[in-house]
């Protein structure tokens, strides 16, 4: 099957089947998985323009609703933290989306950046095995009971990283979730239930956000003759196979132990942040 948009020549299954798996396996974790399917999309399909981060956003858009509506029916989404992400991360994906076109066609060197971020948050998330429960809120806080416990975050705070993870998802097309649902756990201490079930809902607010503003951008030809229209088609069908897979994961994190699901997040986040140092340093992009 030939996508126009894209140049990229593959059996149509191809993208729902990636994109289920991923989705099935990182939406326990409150990550989309998005940073999988990016490198999958430039190494494999050879999809290397920058439309290739509003494509991966498209995924975002019709793949992380299924995931964010199971957490809905279970009870597991806290709204003021859900909204304190997206609030923070909309306006950060503005900023990276003008900063991929404008700056950083071949974003090489901001990797650095971001694999010392990962490296830090998947460190701490490995070596942090319980999630603590409140004892004093600090002044300003917001608060909120799971399971029988007092657990609370700054909004101001959680704001302005959400701020920064929204340019970083601009810049990539990864919707933040690698970065926000690690900062949860590791650093605010909140059980992945929690975690996960906001960082989904920033993570898809964040992309419609995304497409809207990369679709506005070649239309004004903010992108100076660079490639930056989305391939609908292609994103779509990765969406279609991520949609069922982050539905499918959502429904599998309840029966999964928190250690668990904290492991595999925590070696998923290392991973990434030296992928990005050794691409750094065997001169890749």
């Amino acid at each position: 099957m030939h996508f126009p948009v894209s140049g990229v020549e593959c059996p149509f299954w191809l993208p729902v089947l990636v994109a289920f798996l991923i989705a099935l396996l990182t939406t326990p974790a409150g990550v989309s998985g998005a940073f999988l399917l990016l490198p999958f999309q430039m190494s494999v399909l050879g999809f290397i323009s920058p439309a290739v981060t509003p494509t991966n956003l498209i995924y975002n858009v019709v793949s992380t609703p299924g995931g964010v509506a199971r957490y809905i029916r279970e009870h597991c989404l806290v709204w003021p933290l859900a909204w304190t992400i997206a609030l923070g991360t909309l306006p950060g994906v503005f900023l990276g989306a003008v900063i991929r076109i404008r700056y950083l066609p071949e974003p090489r060197h901001a990797k650095v950046f971001v694999g010392c971020v990962l490296l830090y948050l998947g460190t701490r998330l490995l070596l942090s095995r319980r999630s603590p429960e409140l004892s004093a809120p600090a002044a300003g806080s917001a608060t909120f009971e799971c399971e029988g416990k007092r657990y609370s975050f700054r909004p101001g705070v959680l704001a302005a990283v959400s701020v920064a993870v929204g340019i970083i998802g601009g810049i990539y097309g990864i919707g933040g979730g690698a970065m926000i649902a690690p900062f949860l756990m590791s650093v605010l201490g909140l059980p992945a239930r929690v975690a996960a079930g906001a960082a989904l809902f920033g993570t898809l607010l964040t992309s419609i956000a995304g497409v809207a503003i990369f679709e506005t951008l070649d239309r004004v030809r903010f992108s100076m003759g660079a490639a930056v229209r989305p391939d609908w088609l292609l994103g779509v069908l990765f969406g279609v196979g991520g949609l069922a897979g982050s539905y499918c994961g959502a429904r599998l994190q309840k029966h999964l132990p928190e250690r668990w699901i904290r492991l595999f997040l925590g070696c998923l986040v290392v991973g990434l942040g030296l992928n990005y140092a050794a691409q750094l340093l065997n001169g890749g992009k």
